[in-house]
C-alpha cells in the first residue's frame, strides 16, 4: 500500500479553502448605506446620528489615516431567512487585510437606541442578529480609519504615525456590508475539519493516531458533496466523529485557556484610539458571554476600566454585571500593564495602588496575581512590592523573547533582591495571543519545564496587543480539545482557578533570583529621552508635592490636595506603560505624553510653592528647602533651613589647561578641555585611568537587526567615533554660576558639555545639551575610571542590584546593556565612584586589564538614540542631560549623589528666616523615606513609605516633629497589618531587613 498522505492533505486543504468555508454563508444581501466623515477628531454616538447622513456604495473609499466614518446600515429580512440549521447575522469589511487584528480599520456597531452590539474586526466581522422575516435592520457602524503600521516588517520608517504627516487620502474602501445567512451544520464542520488539520500536523508522522485522523478527514471530503454542502455538511461530521471522540492520554498535558485581549495603551495608535479600541474588544467579549456560559476572560489596567466607566458607561454597567458573576475577571491590579524598568519604586507602588483601590471601589475585588505578560524585563525589586500590595502571583510571557538563553523554569518562585518570594507563571505557549489552535497547544506540551513535577499551564487566548480579543473560533476550539486524544487537555477558567491548582501540583517550585532580564529590546531604556525626563522629572516633583504639601497640611497650614495629586498620579502611570516610557510608540504618542508632563510640571510646580510658601512664612530671609531623604546645601533631609544656597567654584586656567577645585576634590582639563585627572583629596585617589580622559562624548552605528526603537544590537560597538576635537573651550558664566564650557560640532548635531563644581560638593556636574540631528545612532557618555571592580551596582526601585562586570557566561554576554535609576557604583574595598544621573537609564560598564597591569572599568551611560521606526524624527531636536561624576566609598555615598542630583534644593525669598523641621527624620543612614503623603481615605493620617538601600540589617528610630495618638504598619494599600505596633510619645523604632520596604501609618495628636 502506497502512502499518499501528502496528496490527501493537499486535496483536504483545497476542499476547505474551495468547498467549505465558502459554503458556511448560504446566501447574502447587501443592504442600504449612508456614511458621514467625521471632519476632525472621533464624536460619540448621539453627536454622530443627528449628522446628515449621504448614500454611500460598496467599493468606495471612507476616511483618512486616523479618521473616522459612521455608517448607517438599513435593509429588510427577507422571507424565507433565517429557517432552522441557519443564523442570520451582518457581515461587514470596512476593508481588512489578512494580517492580524487590531493593527488596521475596525469599527464599532450601535443600535439606533445607542447601546452597544459588538465590534467588527479583521477574523471578526460578523454581528448577530436576532430577527425574523419582514423585521427591520437599522444599525450605525463607527468605522476608524487606523492605518497598518506595522506592516508585516517592524523596521520600516512611515510617516503614517503623526497626523501632521499621515496625508488625507483615504486607506480603506468598504468590501461589504451584507445580511448574511449562516449554516451551523457547514460551520461547525469547518470548525472539526480546523481542529483535526492542526493536530494532525503537529503529531509524528509514525503515530497511528496521525493515519487515523488523515483518513477520517478525507472519508469527509468523500462524504460531503462539493455541489450540496450545505445539505451533506452531516455527513461529514459524522464521518469525523469518532476521531473527534477519542479521548486524550492520561497524561496529556492539562491547559486552562483563559481568555485574553492584550491591549496597549498605546502603541502604534494614540491613547484615544485605545479607549475606543477597548470599547471595541469588550463589547466582543461580552456578546460572546451571551452565547457562551463557559467563557471567561481576565482583563489588566484598571485605566481601561475606568476608560469605559467614563466614555462608555453603558457598556462598563454590562461589564460589572459579568464581573459580578466572576466571568469578566480584573486581573493584575495595576493602573496600566507598566514597564517595570524605569518606574521609580514610588510609581510601582502607585500603579498597585491606584489599580487596586479602583477595582476594589468598583467590584469589590482584589485581583491577586500581578499581570504584566508583555512588559520588557522585570525589575528585582517587583516580588517585594507585589507581596506589599496584597498580591501572591506573578504572569509574565515576555521572558520567551530572549534572544540568547532560555529561561529554564515556566512555574516557579521569583526571589527579589529583600528574599520576598512570589509564585510566578509563564506560559510555555510563547504567546499571549493564542488561538487555541494545535500549533500553540503541541508547544506547551513540548516546552513546559517542569515535566515530571507538574502537568498544568495557562494559555491566554485571543487577539491582542491592538485587541479584539477571543472569537467564537477559539472557543469551538477550546471545546473541541478538552478531551482530545494527541492534544493537551483544555479547560476554560480563571486565572485564580490556574494558580491554586499550579500550586497544589507543585508545592516545591524551583527558585529564580534577582532580575528577569530580558535579553531584547535594550533600546528601551534610552529611546525617546523627552519622555523618559518627563517621567524621571514627574516622579521627583509629585514626591516634593505630597511632601510640603504633607507637612504642611499636618502643621494645619493648608488642606492636602488630595484631588489634584490622584489626576496627576494616575496620567503619570498611565503615561509609564510599557511602549510610552520605554520609547517605542508612534510619534503622536509621544508628542502626547511630552506634552501632558509639560502640563503636570505646572501643576507640580504650583501645588510645590504654595506648600512651601505656607512653611516658610513671610519676612526677608531666604530659606532652603531639601526634598531629598539626604541632607543637601547644608538641609537636614524632608526639612528647610536659612542657609546660603550653594555656589560654583570657578574654573581657573593652570598651564595649558583647566582647574577646577574646591578643597575636597580637584579636577584638571586639558586644553582641549577633556577631563584628564579627577582626585579625590580625602583619599588621595585618582579617579580616571591612566591615559584615559572622562566624559567623552562616543558616537556608534546604531542598526539592531530589527525593532528600530526597541533593540541596541551588541555589533553596535564595531563603529565608534570620539569628539576629542572641540570648537571652542571657554569659562562661561550664566545665572547658574560659572562653569568651564566645550563645545563639540558633529554632522549636523552640536554638543554643549558644562562642567561645574560646587564649593562643598565632593562630585562634579556634568551638563550635556545636544542639539540632536543624527540618523540611526547611539551617544554614550564614558568614564574609564581607575579601579578594578568585579560587580557594578546600580540603583533600582527601593534599592540596588549588582551584576558582573565581566563575560564569563552566555547570561553575562546578554547582559551588555542595562538599566539603572539615579545612580551606578563601582568601587573596591573602601574605595568607590558613583556615577549619577538625571534622567538617564542605560548604561553599559565593563573592565578591562592595561598594559601596565591595572585594570580600567568603563562606565557609560546611554544618552541618545535615533531610531527610525516607530516614530522616523524620535530623539531629534535639543536636549539637556545632567550627570555628576564623584568619589563615593560605598552605596550609599552613591545614593546621596543621586537624590541630590535629581532632588535640587529650593530656595524660597521673603521667608520668614526659621528653619522647617522635618516632619519625619530617621536614625540610620541607610534607612531613606521614599514618600510622605497623606493616607489615601482621607483620615488625615501621615503615611511614610522608607526602605533599608544597603542590603544590610538596619536599626531605626522614626520621629515625627508632632506627637503621636498612634503610628503602625500597613500593606501598600494603607491596609493596617500589625496594630499592635501603636507607639506614643513621638517616635517608632523598627528593624528592617536588607532592602525591605515598609509602610508606616501615623495618626497625629
Amino acid at each position: 500500500m502506497h502512502d499518499n498522505s501528502a496528496s490527501v492533505e493537499v486535496r483536504i486543504d483545497r476542499f476547505v479553502l474551495e468547498r467549505l468555508t465558502p459554503a458556511i454563508y448560504r446566501r447574502a444581501l447587501p443592504l442600504t448605506i449612508e456614511a458621514w466623515e467625521v471632519p476632525g477628531e472621533p464624536v460619540p454616538f448621539r453627536d454622530a446620528v443627528s449628522q446628515d447622513f449621504t448614500p454611500f456604495e460598496v467599493g468606495s473609499p471612507w476616511s483618512r489615516p486616523w479618521g473616522t466614518t459612521w455608517f448607517h446600515v438599513t435593509g429588510v429580512v427577507p422571507e424565507g431567512w433565517g429557517g432552522d440549521g441557519t443564523a442570520l447575522e451582518l457581515l461587514i469589511d470596512l476593508g481588512f487585510s489578512t494580517r492580524q487584528a487590531g493593527f488596521q480599520a475596525e469599527g464599532l456597531v450601535y443600535r439606533p437606541d445607542g447601546s452597544i452590539a459588538k465590534a467588527l474586526e479583521p477574523f471578526n466581522g460578523y454581528v448577530p442578529l436576532y430577527v425574523a422575516p419582514g423585521d427591520t435592520i437599522d444599525v450605525y457602524v463607527e468605522a476608524a480609519s487606523n492605518p497598518d503600521i506595522g506592516g508585516n516588517f517592524f523596521y520600516i520608517p512611515t510617516p503614517l504615525g503623526d497626523p501632521a504627516t499621515a496625508g488625507d487620502e483615504p486607506i480603506y474602501s468598504l468590501r461589504r456590508i451584507d445580511l448574511v445567512e449562516r449554516d451551523l451544520d457547514v460551520y461547525e464542520l469547518e470548525r472539526d475539519t480546523w481542529t483535526l488539520v492542526g493536530l494532525m500536523r503537529e503529531l509524528d508522522p509514525s503515530l497511528p493516531r496521525r493515519a487515523e485522523i488523515l483518513r477520517a478527514l478525507e472519508r469527509m471530503c468523500d462524504v460531503v458533496d462539493p455541489d450540496d454542502v450545505a445539505g451533506t455538511a452531516h455527513l461529514g461530521r459524522e464521518a469525523l466523529a469518532g476521531v473527534l471522540a477519542s479521548p486524550a492520554y492520561a497524561s496529556a498535558h492539562r491547559v486552562t485557556a483563559v481568555g485574553h485581549a492584550h491591549i496597549d495603551s498605546a502603541w502604534l495608535w494614540p491613547v484615544r484610539e485605545t479607549i475606543r479600541k477597548c470599547a471595541r474588544t469588550f463589547s466582543n467579549v461580552l456578546q460572546l458571554m451571551e452565547t457562551d456560559p463557559d467563557f471567561v476572560f481576565a482583563c489588566s489596567s484598571a485605566q481601561q476600566f475606568w476608560w469605559m466607566r467614563e466614555y462608555y458607561p453603558e457598556l462598563f454597567e454590562r461589564i460589572r454585571e459579568r464581573v459580578a458573576e466572576g466571568r469578566f475577571v480584573p486581573v493584575g491590579g495595576m493602573w496600566v500593564e507598566s514597564d517595570t524598568n524605569m518606574p521609580g519604586g514610588e510609581a510601582l507602588a502607585r500603579q498597585l495602588i491606584h489599580g487596586k483601590q479602583f477595582f476594589l471601589r468598583e467590584f469589590g475585588y482584589e485581583p491577586k496575581e500581578v499581570w504584566l505578560p508583555d512588559s520588557f524585563g522585570y525589575t528585582a525589586a517587583m516580588p517585594q512590592i507585589v507581596k506589599a500590595a496584597g498580591s501572591d502571583s506573578f504572569l509574565t510571557q515576555k521572558i520567551s523573547w530572549n534572544d540568547t538563553n532560555r529561561m529554564p523554569h515556566h512555574t516557579f518562585l521569583w526571589e527579589g533582591i529583600d528574599g520576598t518570594r512570589v509564585f510566578t507563571h509563564f506560559p510555555p505557549s510563547d504567546t499571549y495571543n493564542s488561538d487555541l489552535g494545535a500549533a500553540d497547544l503541541a508547544r506547551a506540551q513540548r516546552q513546559y519545564a517542569e515535566k515530571g513535577a507538574s502537568n498544568i499551564s495557562l494559555a491566554l487566548f485571543g487577539w491582542g496587543d491592538g485587541g479584539g480579543g477571543p472569537t467564537r473560533e477559539m472557543l469551538a476550539a477550546a471545546k473541541r480539545t478538552r478531551d482530545l486524544e494527541g492534544s493537551p487537555r483544555v479547560t476554560i477558567g480563571s486565572p485564580k482557578e490556574f494558580f491554586d491548582e499550579a500550586r497544589a501540583t507543585l508545592p516545591q517550585p524551583s527558585v529564580w533570583s534577582g532580575e528577569m532580564y530580558l535579553e531584547l529590546h535594550r533600546g528601551t531604556y534610552t529611546s525617546q529621552a523627552n519622555t523618559k525626563q518627563g517621567n524621571r522629572t514627574s516622579e521627583h516633583l509629585l514626591r516634593e508635592a505630597e511632601l510640603w504639601s504633607a507637612t504642611a497640611a499636618a502643621r494645619g497650614l493648608l488642606d492636602y490636595p488630595y484631588d489634584a495629586l490622584e489626576s496627576i498620579w494616575q496620567t503619570v502611570l498611565l503615561q509609564q506603560f510599557h511602549d510610552i516610557l520605554p520609547g517605542s510608540s508612534i510619534a503622536w504618542v509621544h508628542q502626547q505624553a511630552e506634552e501632558n508632563y509639560r502640563r503636570i510640571a505646572g501643576e507640580l510646580e504650583a501645588l510645590i510653592a504654595r506648600a512651601q510658601r505656607a512653611l516658610a512664612g513671610t519676612g526677608t530671609a531666604a530659606l532652603v528647602f531639601n526634598a531629598a531623604p539626604v541632607a543637601s546645601a547644608g538641609v537636614p533631609a524632608l526639612g528647610a533651613a536659612a542657609v546660603a544656597p550653594p555656589e560654583p567654584v570657578a574654573p581657573r586656567a593652570d598651564g595649558d589647561g583647566f582647574v577646577l577645585a574646591n578643597g575636597l576634590v580637584s579636577v584638571r582639563f586639558d586644553a582641549a578641555g577633556q577631563l584628564v585627572s579627577f582626585v579625590d583629596l580625602a583619599s588621595g585617589r585618582e579617579l580616571i585611568a591612566p591615559g584615559e580622559t572622562a566624559a567623552v562624548l562616543q558616537i556608534f552605528r546604531d542598526t539592531p537587526n530589527q525593532w528600530d526603537a526597541w533593540d541596541i544590537d551588541v555589533h553596535y560597538r564595531h563603529n565608534r567615533t570620539e569628539l576629542r576635537s572641540p570648537v571652542s573651550v571657554t569659562v562661561a558664566d550664566s545665572e547658574r554660576g560659572p562653569a568651564l564650557e566645550v563645545v563639540h560640532e558633529h554632522g549636523a548635531s552640536r554638543f554643549v558639555q558644562r562642567y561645574r563644581l560646587e564649593a562643598a560638593a565632593s562630585a562634579l556636574r556634568i551638563e550635556t545639551e545636544i542639539d540632536w540631528h543624527e540618523s540611526e545612532k547611539l551617544l554614550k557618555l564614558a568614564f574609564p575610571l581607575d579601579l578594578r571592580a568585579d560587580q557594578a551596582s546600580s540603583e533600582i526601585q527601593f534599592g540596588h542590584v549588582t551584576r558582573p562586570t565581566y563575560v564569563n557566561t552566555s547570561w553575562d554576554y546578554a547582559r551588555f546593556e542595562t538599566i539603572a535609576h539615579r545612580w551606578v557604583h563601582v568601587g573596591e574595598p573602601g574605595f568607590g565612584v558613583a556615577v549619577a544621573n538625571g534622567s538617564t537609564y542605560g548604561h553599559d560598564i565593563t573592565r578591562s586589564t592595561r598594559d601596565d597591569g591595572g585594570t580600567t572599568t568603563l562606565v557609560r551611560e546611554s544618552l541618545l538614540r535615533a531610531p527610525r521606526f516607530p516614530d522616523p524624527s524620535a530623539d531629534q531636536g535639543v536636549h539637556v542631560l545632567q550627570t555628576t561624576l564623584g568619589a563615593a566609598p560605598g552605596v550609599l555615598d552613591a545614593a546621596a549623589d543621586g537624590y541630590r542630583l535629581n532632588l535640587p534644593a529650593r530656595t524660597v525669598e521673603a521667608a520668614s528666616g526659621q528653619d522647617v523641621a522635618p516632619l519625619v527624620t530617621v536614625s540610620s543612614p541607610s534607612v531613606f523615606v521614599e514618600a510622605v503623603k497623606l493616607a489615601e481615605d482621607r483620615s488625615g493620617d501621615v503615611i511614610v513609605r522608607l526602605y533599608e538601600a544597603q542590603g544590610g540589617r538596619a536599626t531605626t528610630t522614626i520621629a515625627f516633629d508632632a506627637a503621636l495618638e498612634g503610628a503602625w504598619l500597613t500593606d501598600l494599600l494603607e491596609r493596617d497589618l500589625d496594630r499592635s505596633r501603636w507607639a506614643s510619645g513621638d517616635e517608632i523604632g523598627l528593624t528592617l531587613r536588607p532592602f525591605e520596604v515598609v509602610t508606616l501609618r501615623a495618626k497625629l495628636a
